[in-house]
């Protein structure tokens, strides 16, 4: 896995710089030659939403995706995983509707065969990011839902904002500034 681990997030960062510099070529060229490029919007929309849903499934991977796990947290170690496994399932459950209805809109597309507004493709091809991205994500999901059947893992990993915060206000003695 470690292959498809660096391929995805090589695919993030290449979209997030392509997204950046096509933004910024076309500021430049508005704002300084008065003109423009006519795709670029539409190309950058589309770049976003790959991004994006290919982050989704990535943020299930490191933990980025933000919760409130108080509660749970409270729960003895059994009570954590029982209800992590619930959240998982119910992940996946959503994860399967979302996969489904996206085949669906993207199989349509393809019947009806319209090309984009400003770039000559095919939408359904641009579209593929909703049924891809979300079938990373069930994926993601049903590793993570693995992990904690085995034990390995209590529930999903979630970001620790309030921690972070805290880490980064505390001096290294861990004592707060003053």
């Amino acid at each position: 896995m470690k292959w498809f681990n660096r391929l995805e997030e090589a695919l993030i960062s290449f979209l997030l710089a392509a997204m950046t510099l096509l933004t910024f070529l076309q500021v430049v060229l508005r704002y300084v030659f008065n003109s423009g490029l006519i795709w670029a919007l539409e190309a950058t929309t589309y770049m976003f939403g790959w991004m994006v849903l290919l982050g989704i499934s990535y943020g299930i991977k490191v933990g980025s995706h933000i919760g409130v796990d108080v509660i749970v947290q409270q729960l003895p170690p059994r009570g954590r995983r029982l209800v992590g496994l619930l959240v998982a399932l119910l992940s996946i459950l959503y994860a399967v509707i979302v996969l489904v209805g996206s085949y669906n809109y993207v199989d349509t597309m393809h019947t009806l065969d319209i090309e984009a507004e400003d770039i000559p493709i095919s939408r359904w091809i641009l579209l593929l990011a909703l049924p891809i991205g979300f079938s990373l994500l069930l994926i993601r999901l049903a590793q993570a839902a693995w992990r904690i059947v085995c034990g390995t893992q209590t529930g999903l990993l979630l970001a620790d904002e309030a921690k972070e915060a805290i880490d980064l206000f505390l001096n290294e003695d861990g004592k707060a500034p003053r």
